[in-house]
């Protein structure tokens, strides 16, 4: 069933591009000059330009370079990780991004001062971005740290929680906790985070939801924590409302998705080659509906060949999805796409081999042993970060400083940023979110295991 925007609202491109940004001060959500103004920059970088240097150099882009991709801790060196793949991702979104754009300007849809290149500019921020929120341990420490959470014996570490507080605790969601640290953490920490603006975050956002708006829906991509900055960002982009605490999704939010899933679907195979997990073979035969072997196959060395075959088939998805984006024009400014994703309207050979390409590596790769051994171990390790913390955590808000334990208060030293008086359970909670969910898979092994004393002497 198509959900419809209330009274029909339908978005613009205007709107859609804006480069408003917001800051929070004293609790209230202030629109902020544009940033090529302050810096002197204008003219040098566009606004989408500055969004992007601000991703590039944050500390949660940089610690991307320790965060599992597909393979938790590989040896290999070709392996990717969470930050080459956001690269790479950024890479295909800009493209696809470029090409709409140039489409979206042919058919006089861009307002007067726009270019295609914004729009790929716009994509490509959201694709570095996309994945800034992942725990360690990828996938995988999100469910470990939602297990934790669900434990019949740890129900009474959720009372003084709000209904809407306790779906956000109990859900460690990596798309929500990526728009809190663009937000909330990162750069102005709590003064609106990194300010990007409003174009930006909405290409971010594919679940412009809360956790306790659409439960049945699993993701979602708004805490209650930034629940007020994001309202004023979909205002400003005039994303159709859906209902209390959801949205329409930003159009350019389905080029993200899809250049992430072009990625995921291909690159994750080419790595499986790499590592002999995959025969290139196998890569070869996958790939033969669109990419003609005879065409590469003057390239006799396999990681090359397998780079040939997955450089072609991308370039052949950047066109089929963007014609795929035009096509639906008019449904997404409605905000009412019937379909999936851009991928299930693709032609039939691209929609289908990337299908055939997330089943291979599903029935091929993500249960590879290699990769289930390290998985399993991700929950004792989360486990022992969260044990440590919570409980003392919980004290603090609740009894305040003084009721806390010589080991309590020892165990909160672990925290970057000291607790405050005053400070609500809710918030405390985040902060251990925020500590945990943003270390590096490498961090998080080692931090366990030296605070369960295992190998002390």
């Amino acid at each position: 069933m198509v959900l419809r925007a209330e009274g029909g609202q339908r978005m613009n491109w205007t709107q859609l591009l804006s480069t408003q940004r917001f800051k929070i001060k004293q609790g209230h959500i202030l629109a902020t000059h544009a940033a090529a103004s302050a810096d002197g920059t204008a003219g040098l970088r566009s606004e989408f330009h500055i969004d992007h240097d601000r991703v590039v150099f944050s500390s949660a882009f940089r610690r991307l370079g320790r965060k599992t991709q597909v393979h938790p801790l590989a040896l290999h060196d070709h392996t990717h990780n969470r930050l080459t793949h956001s690269v790479e991702v950024a890479s295909v979104g800009r493209s696809l991004g470029n090409r709409v754009g140039a489409m979206l300007q042919a058919g006089g849809f861009l307002p007067p001062l726009a270019t295609p290149f914004d729009i790929g500019g716009i994509v490509q921020v959201a694709c570095l971005a996309h994945d800034l929120g992942n725990p360690p341990f990828g996938h995988t420490g999100e469910y470990a740290l939602r297990d934790w959470f669900a434990q019949p014996e740890r129900t009474q570490l959720l009372e003084g929680l709000s209904v809407a507080q306790r779906h956000d605790i109990q859900t460690y969601e990596g798309n929500a906790h990526g728009l809190r640290l663009l937000t909330s953490l990162e750069m102005y920490a709590g003064e609106g985070g990194m300010r990007l603006t409003a174009a930006s975050l909405g290409a971010l956002v594919k679940y412009p939801w809360t956790a306790q708006t659409c439960p049945e829906r699993g993701k979602f991509n708004v805490y209650q924590a930034e629940l007020s900055y994001f309202r004023a960002v979909a205002e400003a982009l005039g994303l159709p409302v859906r209902g209390p605490e959801q949205w329409a999704r930003h159009p350019l939010s389905y080029l993200m998705e899809a250049a992430d899933d072009i990625c995921y679907a291909i690159v994750d195979l080419e790595d499986a080659v790499e590592m002999d997990i995959l025969d290139l073979h196998e890569f070869e035969r996958l790939l033969a509906p669109i990419v003609d072997p005879d065409k590469v196959w003057q390239i006799r060395e396999p990681r090359q060949y397998a780079a040939a075959l997955r450089g072609t088939m991308v370039g052949r998805c950047v066109k089929d999805l963007a014609d795929t984006f035009m096509r639906h024009h008019d449904a997404l400014l409605a905000g009412e796409l019937p379909l999936k994703d851009l991928i299930a309207g693709a032609s039939p050979e691209v929609r289908d081999t990337l299908v055939a390409a997330k089943q291979l590596a599903s029935d091929k790769i993500y249960r590879h042993r290699s990769k289930v051994v390290t998985e399993i171990a991700a929950y004792p390790c989360l486990a022992v970060l969260l044990d440590t913390l919570i409980p003392a955590v919980r004290t603090f808000c609740l009894q305040g400083a003084a009721a806390l334990s010589h080991r309590q208060h020892t165990q909160l030293a672990l925290l970057p940023r000291s607790l405050v008086p005053g400070l609500s359970l809710y918030e405390g909670y985040l902060q251990v979110l925020d500590f945990v969910g943003g270390m590096t898979d490498n961090h998080a092994a080692r931090l366990a295991r030296d605070i369960s004393g295992v190998g002390i002497l």
